[in-house]
């Protein structure tokens, strides 16, 4: 397929930056994963086109290997196991499906009950798929079973986002309410909640070494936390409108965001500063997201384009 790849210099850290026009509809998501078994790298996004597609990244080209057909609605979430042969993508269908990436098969549909199913994402084993719900519950489904396995009750409001920490300790759900609270996943107990924002949480992220937790929300800002004392640890403004996505670089030296404002910028954790900014989209930009060794940075939105970036090591 000749995606019209659009070449161009951005600023002297990014060498690069390749437009692709990839759905007919907004693009509300996207994951970047890498297989254990053949080391290829996999990029998938979900439109509102009802569509979730499979890119094969190499050689430094997106090319489309499968489109997967079954959500009846808009395609919310998607993510990749951890070892890169399954996604699963929500939609407002209110049904997750699992797919074998190899084949590009459906394996399992489930049906999470009326709009119950937001963002959903891997447990850091790939054995659990976690997604939020209109009820403030965080349900858990086995990949195996292909069964709802157990809920955390936030006794909230809808749960837009939900993020693992990597060392399976936590997991943490921002809601519509700005409310984000913290679980301890062996207990099952509620740990933390945090009211930082007033506004809804689109987007949350643990740092890699599952010490910090980065939040997203219409408010415009970007907090930080420290996760075991529950500290605010940094305001971060410079977005114009709502935070849509956040994302930390696997080197645990970065983070990315992406709003509404149509701009992506990339943050220094050490320094809260902003390092970057891109203004490539034309319409607000839903998801951002780094490649496993965090060389490369994605972003797509409702201008149904996706960009890749170069990121400085």
């Amino acid at each position: 397929v000749d995606l019209n790849s659009v070449r161009r210099r951005i600023s002297p850290q990014t060498t690069r930056n390749d437009e692709y026009s990839a759905h007919d509809d907004a693009i509300w998501t996207a994951a970047w994963g890498k297989s254990e078994r053949d080391g290829s790298e996999t990029i998938i996004t979900g439109s509102l086109d009802d569509l979730v597609k499979v890119w094969k990244w190499s050689e430094e080209k997106l090319e489309l290997q499968w489109t997967l057909e079954g959500h009846q609605l808009g395609v919310v979430s998607v993510d990749i196991s951890h070892n890169g042969s399954i996604a699963a993508s929500s939609s407002l269908d209110s049904h997750i499906r699992l797919w074998d990436l190899e084949s590009g098969k459906q394996i399992k549909s489930m049906d999470a009950g009326p709009v119950d199913a937001w963002t959903v994402a891997f447990s850091p084993d790939s054995k659990y798929i976690a997604t939020g719900s209109h009820l403030g519950k965080v349900n858990i489904f086995g990949v195996e079973s292909g069964k709802k396995e157990y809920s955390l009750d936030t006794r909230g409001k809808f749960i837009l986002s939900i993020a693992y920490s990597p060392d399976g300790k936590y997991l943490a759900s921002g809601a519509i309410d700005g409310i984000i609270n913290i679980f301890d996943i062996a207990t099952g107990k509620l740990l933390h909640t945090l009211e930082g924002h007033a506004m809804p949480i689109r987007s949350l992220t643990f740092s890699p070494d599952s010490q910090l937790l980065v939040t997203a929300s219409d408010d415009g800002y970007i907090k930080i936390y420290d996760v075991q004392h529950a500290n605010l640890a940094g305001t971060l403004s410079g977005h114009a409108s709502w935070v849509l996505n956040v994302a930390f670089s696997p080197d645990n030296t970065h983070f990315v965001s992406s709003s509404s404002d149509k701009s992506v910028k990339v943050w220094e954790a050490s320094t809260r500063a902003c390092v970057n900014t891109f203004f490539d989209h034309q319409d607000q930009v839903w998801s951002v997201q780094y490649n496993s060794t965090g060389s490369k940075i994605i972003s797509a939105g409702d201008d149904r384009a996706i960009h890749i970036y170069d990121c400085p090591m």
